[in-house]
C-alpha cells in the first residue's frame, strides 16, 4: 500500500513552541522524517506530504511513531492521511509515476 501523510504540531510542547518566529514547523517535520528514514521503507517527501510504501502494519507503525515525534513540539497534532490500498503490488511509489510519464510521452 501507499500512504501519504502530513503531520504538524500546534501549541507548545516539551520541545518548545510548535512553530518558530516565521510560523515554520520544519523542526517538527524533520523529527517525523527521521522516523520515516529509520524505518527503511521506501518513501518520498515533497512540500506537502510524505508518501510511504509497505504493508498496512508497517506504514501505520511509521505514521504513529512520526506523529508521536511531532507531538513533542506541540500540545496538539494535526494528521492527514490518504491511502492507496492495492494488495499484491510492490514498487508502486515509482511505477505509478512511470505509467503516468509513459502516457504523457505518448501524447507528444
Amino acid at each position: 500500500m501507499l500512504i501519504a501523510f502530513s503531520v504538524a504540531p500546534s501549541g507548545v510542547g516539551e520541545a518548545g513552541p510548535a512553530a518558530d518566529e516565521s510560523g515554520s514547523v520544519s523542526r517538527a517535520v524533520a523529527a517525523a522524517i527521521e522516523v520515516v528514514r529509520a524505518s527503511g521503507l521506501p518513501y518520498r517527501t515533497d512540500a506537502m506530504f510524505t508518501t510511504l510504501e509497505g504493508d498496512w502494519d508497517e506504514v501505520m507503525t511509521v505514521v504513529k511513531e512520526a506523529t508521536e515525534a511531532v507531538g513533542r513540539f506541540g500540545s496538539r497534532v494535526s494528521l492527514v492521511l490518504k491511502a492507496d490500498i492495492r494488495p499484491g503490488y510492490r514498487g508502486e511509489l515509482d511505477a505509478k509515476v512511470e505509467r503516468l510519464n509513459t502516457h504523457l510521452t505518448e501524447g507528444e
